[in-house]
């Protein structure tokens, strides 16, 4: 099964139309009739928007794997949009130096713990 035949399939169990769909993900509905018509795949690009919209990990799209009949939502990786907070912070900690990183989740476990102390 293709990455096509896996978001059409989708689409179906979703009962959603190829317009909401292109709606949903910003990427034109002549293309996303290309992807039926010529049995062709996404360009990687779009693949982050596609799994949002369907709610389908990167993983089980692009390969099928469908761990534990989840979707692969137990996968042990988080996908995040970098325009949020949290995608801001991300990027802004990959930017540190190591020991930086390393105080940094120091304070993080401080204030688990301090959580879990309530």
């Amino acid at each position: 099964m293709t990455i096509s035949d896996r978001i059409f399939e989708r689409l179906n169990q979703l009962s959603m139309t190829q317009k909401e769909f292109a709606e949903k993900t910003g990427i034109l509905q002549s293309t996303i009739s290309e992807w039926k018509k010529n049995k062709t795949n996404p360009s990687s690009d779009k693949i982050m928007a596609i799994c949002q919209t369907l709610d389908v990990s990167p993983e089980w799209l692009l390969s099928g794997v469908d761990p534990a009949a989840s979707r692969g939502k137990n996968q042990k990786y988080y996908v995040v949009d970098v325009a949020t907070d949290t995608g801001v912070l991300i990027s802004e900690f990959n930017q540190l130096e190591k020991s930086q990183r390393d105080r940094i989740l120091g304070y993080v476990q401080a204030f688990v713990a301090i959580k879990n102390d309530k």
